[in-house]
């Protein structure tokens, strides 16, 4: 059997930040943030231990340490978010997401960082939901990529990587007939 990686990589493609980026976009992005809490653990709750500790790729990530980045990297998200909401164009923390993918929590059971993701994402919709149309212009300067981002294209990664990460989990359980 022939395994296309990249499609195992990135099952939805990769990131494309779209030319114009309209209201219309950044509500269909708040909507799949939104939902993702509900279709994560649909996705994930049926699943074994074993099969919570399968990569969902050769040399990826485990089913488990996907649920914890996601925990992980839409906490940095929303935070990200809060800062520029509040500050002018504040910079942002990076981190080395593979790296604390190996840390201890990342053995954890699941369900702490379902917790996390239900309650962040609520939170984080509200806030999503009580912007107005030009709060989405205010950026935050990161520093890997030395320029400052839009939150209109932030909240457009996010439901990406919300979508990418499902995704993966979803194409696992098809592949393996779970």
């Amino acid at each position: 059997m022939n395994i296309d990686i990249e499609f195992l990589k990135y099952p939805i493609g990769k990131f494309q930040k779209p030319a114009t980026i309209t209201y219309d976009l950044i509500q269909e992005a708040i909507a799949v943030i939104k939902s993702f809490p509900a279709h994560i653990f649909t996705a994930v709750s049926p699943l074994s231990i074993e099969q919570l500790d399968t990569p969902y790729r050769p040399g990826g990530w485990t089913v488990r340490q996907l649920v914890h980045h996601c925990a992980d990297s839409h906490m940095n998200a929303f935070t990200r978010f809060k800062l520029a909401l509040t500050e002018e164009n504040p910079t942002i923390k990076p981190y080395d997401e593979a790296a604390w993918a190996r840390l201890a929590d990342a053995d954890l059971p699941i369900e702490s960082s379902l917790a996390i993701i239900k309650a962040m994402h609520l939170k984080w919709g509200v806030v999503l939901d009580s912007m107005k149309e030009e709060d989405f212009k205010k950026t935050y300067f990161h520093p890997e990529k030395k320029h400052s981002q839009e939150l209109a294209e932030i909240v457009l990664l996010y439901a990406w990587h919300s979508q990418h990460h499902l995704s993966h989990v979803q194409h696992l359980i098809l592949r393996e007939k779970w």
